[in-house]
This record gives C-alpha cells, sequence and structure tokens, in this order.
C-alpha cells in the first residue's frame, strides 16, 4: 500500500521526541509575542518621536505663552483703564451738552462722529483682549492635557511591553529547559523510540493476516490486574483509509462518494490520458492503464463482498498518486506496491470501470495519500496548493466511533490493536503486550524522571529484554518516582483525533498527565517490543472478576 516515504520519516521524527513538539508549540506560541513587542517598540518609537515634537512645540507654545502673558498684562491695563473710561462716558455722556458746546453744525457732527468712534474703537479693543485672555487659558489647558496624555499612552504602552518581555522571558526558559531535555535524548532511546513509534507494514495486499489473539482485548494474560495500551489504527491516519473505503462500500456509496469523503469536496474526478507514461524504478516504463492493473494494494476479494466501489476508488488513487510523484515511482510500499504481472480478476475490472479517472485539484493531479487504517480520524493534509479534511470516519462524526467507525465495521485488524511484535515477529521474549500492576507503575516511574527530573533520563530505557545498556531496575525507578502500583486507568479524547489525558489511580492517589508524555515514557520504558503506535489510543484493564 501507499506508504509516503517521507512522511513517514517525519512521523517517527516527531515520535522519537515528542518533546521536540513541545519545543515547537512553545516557539510557536511565542512568536506572536514577540511580534507583539516588535509592535508596541514602533508604537513607542512613534509615539516618543511625537513627544518630542510636542515637546519642541510645547516649548515654543510656552515661549509665547510667556510672551503673550506678559502683553496681556499690559492689555489688561489698558483694558481697565478703557473700561473705565467706557463706563465714565456711557454714563456721564450727553448728547445735549455735545450739542449746546458746539459752535456750528459741522463741528457739532465731527464731535459726535469722533466720539462714535472712539466709543467703538473702546469696544472693540475691550473684546479683542478679553478674546485672547480666553484664547491664552484655553492654550494653556491644552498644552497640559496634551502632555497628560502623552504621558499616559507612554505608561499604558511601557507597561505592556514590559508584560510581554516578562512572557517571552518566561517561554525562552522553557524553550532552553527543553531544548536540554531533547538534547539528553540517547542513541539507544532515540533508536528504541523509532523503532517502537515508527512505521510498520499496513498494506492491505490479497495475504490474511494471521490471527494474534493476545493483541486482542479479551486476550487472558493469566494475571490481573492487567494492563495494556491498544492503539487505533496504524501511521499514517492520511488521506484515504482502505478499510474505511471498503466500509463505505459496503453500506452503498459510491467510488465518487468515496474519494470525497476522504479527499474533500474541493478534488474533481477528471479522464486523464491513459497512455500517459509510468516509468517504475527497476521494471521499465508502462501505460497509465496497465501500471494500475500491476498495483497490489487492495484485496479483489473484495469486490465479491459489497467492496467493489472501494477497489474502484483504490485504482483512480493509485493512478493519481503515480502522477503526481510526476510519472516516475518505485515498486514497493514506500510509493505504492507494484508487481511484473497484473493482478487480474476484480481488480482488473474496477481498473478498467474507471479508465482513465484521475483525482484532480487545482488543475493538477492530487497526491492521494492512503494507508490501510487510520482508527477512525482521518488527518487533514495538504499538496499542491490543496487541503484534506480532518474528521472522524463515521456516519455520526464523533459521537459515532468507535462502534460505527468505517474501519472497525469493515473488520480491520488495525483498528484496535496492542503492539509487541516487529514487523518480523521478534517480540523481544515477551509472549503478550498485556502489563502487571507493578509494571504500569514503573511507566510512570519513567514518566516522572522525564519530565520532572530526579534521576538519569537517560537510563529509561526496557529493563529486559534484547535491548542492553544500562537500564535502571524497577526498585531504582520506584525510588525516584514513587509509583508502586496501578489499580485503575482512564482516558480522555480531543476532538482533533489524539488522545489528549490519562488518569491513573495509584498508591499516590489520582495522577493525570497527557497522552503525548505517556506515550513516550510508555514507549522508552516498556518491556521487550511492546509500543503505543498511535496518538489515539486507549487502555484496557482484566480484573480478577474476568476469570
Amino acid at each position: 500500500m501507499r506508504d509516503v516515504s517521507a512522511e513517514s520519516l517525519e512521523d517517527i521524527e516527531k515520535q522519537i521526541a515528542d518533546l521536540t513538539n513541545q519545543l515547537q508549540l512553545s516557539q510557536a506560541a511565542t512568536t506572536p509575542l514577540e511580534a507583539e513587542v516588535a509592535k508596541l517598540q514602533k508604537q513607542i518609537v512613534n509615539i516618543q518621536s511625537q513627544i518630542k515634537q510636542y515637546e519642541g512645540e510645547i516649548q515654543e507654545l510656552g515661549k509665547n505663552i510667556e510672551s503673550r502673558e506678559i502683553k496681556i498684562k499690559t492689555q489688561y491695563l489698558i483694558l481697565g483703564a478703557k473700561v473705565r473710561d467706557y463706563y465714565k462716558k456711557t454714563r456721564f455722556y450727553s448728547p445735549l451738552l455735545t450739542l449746546l458746546s458746539s459752535q456750528s453744525a459741522g463741528e457739532l457732527t465731527r464731535e459726535l462722529t469722533y466720539k462714535e468712534a472712539t466709543a467703538d474703537e473702546d469696544k472693540e479693543m475691550i473684546v479683542s483682549i478679553t478674546k485672547e485672555v480666553i484664547q491664552l487659558e484655553a492654550d494653556k489647558k491644552k498644552l497640559e492635557s496634551d502632555k497628560v496624555r502623552l504621558a499616559t499612552l507612554q505608561q499604558k504602552i511601557d507597561a505592556q511591553r514590559a508584560f510581554f518581555e516578562k512572557e517571552i522571558a518566561g517561554a525562552k526558559k522553557w524553550q532552553q529547559e527543553l531544548s536540554g531535555k531533547i538534547a539528553t535524548l540517547t542513541a539507544k532511546q532515540q533508536a528504541i523510540l523509532s523503532e517502537k513509534s515508527g512505521t510498520f507494514q499496513t498494506t492491505v495486499g490479497d495475504v490474511p493476516l494471521a490471527d494474534d489473539p493476545a493483541s486482542r482485548p479479551d486476550y487472558n494474560p493469566g494475571f490481573s490486574p492487567a494492563f495494556a495500551a491498544f492503539s487505533f489504527g496504524a501511521p499514517h491516519f492520511k488521506g484515504m483509509s482502505q478499510y474505511g473505503a471498503y466500509g463505505r462500500a459496503k453500506q452503498g456509496q459510491s467510488y465518487e462518494t468515496i474519494l470525497k469523503a476522504y479527499y474533500g469536496s474541493g478534488i474533481e474526478i477528471r479522464d486523464h490520458n491513459p497512455d500517459a507514461q509510468i516509468v517504475v524504478e527497476g521494471y521499465g516504463s508502462f501505460s497509465l492503464e496497465e501500471y494500475a492493473k500491476r498495483i497490489y494494494e487492495m484485496p479483489g476479494s473484495w469486490g465479491d463482498e459489497g467492496g467493489m466501489e472501494a477497489l474502484k476508488a483504490q485504482a483512480i488513487a493509485a493512478r493519481s498518486y503515480a502522477l503526481a510523484r510526476g510519472g516516475t515511482i518505485c515498486a514497493t510500499e514506500s510509493c505504492q506496491v507494484f508487481k511484473p504481472s497484473p493482478k487480474g480478476g476484480r481488480w482488473e475490472e474496477a481498473v478498467n470501470a474507471t479508465r482513465g479517472k484521475v483525482v484532480y485539484a487545482n488543475g493538477s493531479p492530487f497526491s492521494t495519500w492512503y494507508a490501510s487504517t487510520s482508527g477512525g480520524y482521518q488527518l487533514g493534509y495538504s499538496a499542491n496548493g490543496y487541503s484534506t479534511p480532518g474528521f472522524w470516519d463515521t456516519p455520526s462524526g464523533q459521537a459515532g466511533w468507535t462502534g460505527q467507525a468505517y474501519e472497525k465495521v469493515a473488520g480491520s485488524p488495525w483498528f484496535y490493536k496492542a503492539w509487541y511484535k516487529t514487523r518480523s515477529g521478534d517480540s523481544c521474549g515477551r509472549s503478550h503486550p498485556w502489563l502487571s500492576s507493578e509494571e504500569m507503575a514503573d511507566i510512570l516511574n519513567a514518566w516522572v524522571i522525564l519530565f520532572s527530573g530526579g534521576g538519569d533520563s537517560g537510563r529509561v530505557t526496557p529493563e529486559s529484554g534484547c535491548w542492553g545498556g544500562n537500564p535502571y531496575s524497577k526498585e531504582e525507578m520506584r525510588g525516584i518516582g514513587g509509583f508502586n502500583s496501578v489499580s485503575g486507568v482512564s482516558v480522555t479524547y480531543g476532538n482533533n483525533g489524539v488522545t489528549a489525558n490519562i488518569t491513573f489511580q495509584t498508591n499516590k492517589g489520582s495522577t493525570t498527565i497527557s497522552a503525548a508524555d505517556f506515550k513516550k515514557a510508555f514507549n522508552l520504558r516498556a518491556p521487550g517490543r511492546i509500543s503505543l503506535k498511535s496518538n489515539l489510543f486507549n487502555r484496557i484493564i482484566l480484573k480478577e472478576d474476568r476469570y
């Protein structure tokens, strides 16, 4: 089946050090703060420039005010004299006296005109001086107001900057601590995490899987309480789920509906030149249709069991994936499984029924990733500018998980599984994935050392089996972490297809830790090759009353 090698490596790296993911998240959260501080710095520079400008204006205005105040004092004196004079003139002036004292009509006219003009001039001066006094007081008030407003604004921005700088400093310190913890991972620990968290064969193919009772929830390990960590699905969880497509087909969905469910409504299913050439590494060149007939990614028998539309969807996805790679592709599951001989049977019928059909997005063949089983949640991904949706793969969303999951309905053996063997069957001498109460407590002690300190994190490796090195004993781990026993476990799930938190009932009471931290501790310390393959997982507990 398709297994994008680059994506697989990326997934391995993420799971090698969940701490790296935490660091990236912390850095991503810090970046907006740094941007905000930079923005504030610009605002401060701008305000300081304004303040400097205002200070210059204030200085000039201050000088102007001083000059105006001196002038006003003189004008006040003049104004007082004018007001008194005006008062006297208006109170004691008599037009009759002017008439009687005048020698002639012309003199009378001149006298009256002069007195009237003088009175008007006095009135204008009084009004002018009064306005000047009022404006002067207004300017002084505005000046003081502007000073206070700018000072307050700068204080506010300075406070914001101080807050963000403090937050950034704290985040940077945390990032340094994370980087230190990442650096403490030994080569052996990285090898352990790589193998336990890495990819594995999830091709559906044509070969039935051997039954593995030890990996099922109803297995009896012979002791109790017994704990097992069960993964939902297998990497890489993106694109089309092959078992999900099978389940959808059995419920009557067409290949068009299936493809748009997994790749989104934005795709187009177009006719492509069936004679387009695909170069297969090690085998030469084939036409698009001859290439598709030689893909071994889905059992042809599904066509006899209600899954013909799933076969058609797979045929279209296989063409699209090859074309999206530029027409040159490998023959293994790192790309998609190719064999020199046509597969024939119902598979060839599906290829012929969809001749030349290809998934397009943004005008180009889309990189149609697919995998056997996602565990009931499909992660979104992007290629050539188009993004697929992330969603719970059930008829009713998360509410229908797990019972209505299409993969579960289709009977995927990878839908819900505990892992304790490698692809080759090696189990480091461990015959099942079940842990005792003491062994589960040992995982919690590993978590303490890895994330809280108090010991040598480099010695958190499997205690026995085939890993070697110098791991802590359980007794040493208990002396550091303090967990002796576990009696119960519960989990909470996020709405994004991952386990969020795990709560343990222990000799130290209730302890809740993040699922990411637990997965890291589990994969580093669990005995043998017992591992968690998915970020969506559950726990199983067997009690005495089960026997």
